[in-house]
């Protein structure tokens, strides 16, 4: 959709397919002169974050007359106003005064894990999408700490289970006890019912445990016996696993994978980082101690916040489009039809969606641009995406792949 402001006073002209739902948003004007313009001319920049993408934010060239930086665009143009705008200008401002709240739990986190800055975030999205996370990475990196502090950073049950292989579905779930006394069998809750669960090393249970997870982790709620139990609000699975240990270890079934909503691939410190770690660990009793920020309360306002966060009908289609180029890469020139057994399943569609919002919310924005899909979505797709023999073949991975697609896929 197009619209000139050629006889406006107060914009001079608009760039082609600038005019959209997007341009009536209310977002604050942000960066400089104009170069392609007439020096006297500015440029309004409708985005946070200008500088994410090529392709955002969306310019207009607006006259001089007063001073327009920091103004928003209603202000310049207030016959435009819509229900819409309203909305969105409320969100944002919703997820200005929420953003302290992240940041503290944030600052928490950092009190006791030295970098990991993409790993935190990465939890933090999984907590405010309701979703499941699984963990990989070689031994020593701090998965194990950085999810026992998130959940300490939160008043919240939290409950660590170590998988080995010679544990028992009862043993995650619970199990039916019979009292001779009463004749009765009574009902022995397993560690499953606690909100955050630590599922340590989930490679290295059988199938049949990995297995009693997938009910509680989609359905949210137990059977034991004839009776089925709901889980108590907010209840996330955090699993990790060693890549790099083949022996006495089970691999996840893909059924069972793509229940986690994101795959988060933990990677080395940097030097100075390490350093740091060094300064801060190294000793008998290091202090871990964190303090409480959130409530469970405050969780699920903070996900009613994160389903709220504007995304524009071209994200959506965006993100579909990025989906279906794993199922169909012909159809959007990708030669890799023979490198992928299964592309991503809707589920990959609904989490990305889910993630990029949560995404937005961190970065305190009230709407989603399509850098936010692009940053979260090797964590959604890299578990979902399966490749063929082909590519193992040639050394592919399905991260490879993935970033063929998002380099390939136009942004809207």
């Amino acid at each position: 959709m197009r619209k000139n402001f050629y006889n406006s006073r107060r914009v001079a002209c608009c760039e082609p397919e600038v005019y959209s739902a997007r341009f009536r948003t209310g977002l604050f004007i942000s960066r400089g002169v104009a170069e392609n313009a007439e020096k006297t001319w500015l440029i309004a920049a409708f985005s946070a974050a200008p500088r994410e993408s090529e392709n955002y934010p969306f310019t207009v060239y607006i006259a001089p007359g007063p001073e327009i930086v920091g103004r928003t665009v209603m202000e310049f143009f207030p016959e435009e106003a819509t229900e819409m705008s309203a909305d969105v200008k409320q969100i944002g401002e919703r997820v200005q005064e929420e953003s302290g709240t992240l940041q503290r739990l944030r600052s928490e986190i950092g009190n006791v894990i030295v970098g990991q800055t993409e790993l935190i975030d990465r939890l933090l999205v999984g907590i405010l999408c309701n979703g499941h996370i699984l963990i990989e990475g070689v031994p020593g990196l701090a998965k194990t700490l950085a999810v026992t502090t998130t959940a300490r950073a939160m008043q919240t049950s939290f409950q660590r289970i170590q998988f080995t292989p010679d544990l028992l579905p009862a043993d995650l779930i619970g199990t039916l006890i019979y009292h001779p006394q009463t004749g009765e069998f009574n009902v022995k809750k397993g560690p499953i019912f606690h909100q955050i669960i630590l599922a340590d090393e989930i490679n290295r249970a059988p199938a049949k445990v990995q297995s009693a997870l997938l009910e509680a982790m989609q359905e949210r709620q137990v059977t034991i016996g004839e009776t089925t139990f709901p889980l108590e609000e907010p209840f996330m699975v955090l699993a990790t696993q060693n890549p790099i240990e083949q022996e006495g270890t089970y691999p996840l079934p893909e059924a069972q994978v793509d229940r986690f909503m994101l795959k988060i691939k933990v990677t080395y410190p940097t030097m100075a980082e390490e350093h740091q770690i060094l300064r801060r660990m190294a000793r008998s009793a290091p202090d871990t101690t964190v303090e409480p920020v959130l409530a469970p309360s405050d969780i699920l306002r903070l996900r009613g916040l994160s389903d709220a966060v504007y995304m524009d009908e071209k994200i959506e289609e965006y993100i579909l489009h990025v989906v279906q180029a794993t199922r169909s890469p012909g159809d959007y020139g990708l030669n890799i039809g023979d490198l992928i057994r299964y592309g991503a399943s809707p589920r990959a569609s609904i989490a990305l969606c889910m993630a990029s919002k949560a995404h937005a919310l961190l970065q305190g924005r009230g709407y989603v641009t399509p850098q936010d899909v692009k940053s979260i979505g090797m964590d959604v797709l890299r578990h979902r995406v399966i490749i063929s023999y082909e590519a193992e073949a040639e050394e592919k991975s399905s991260e490879d792949l993935i970033r063929q697609i998002f380099s390939t896929v136009k942004v809207p």
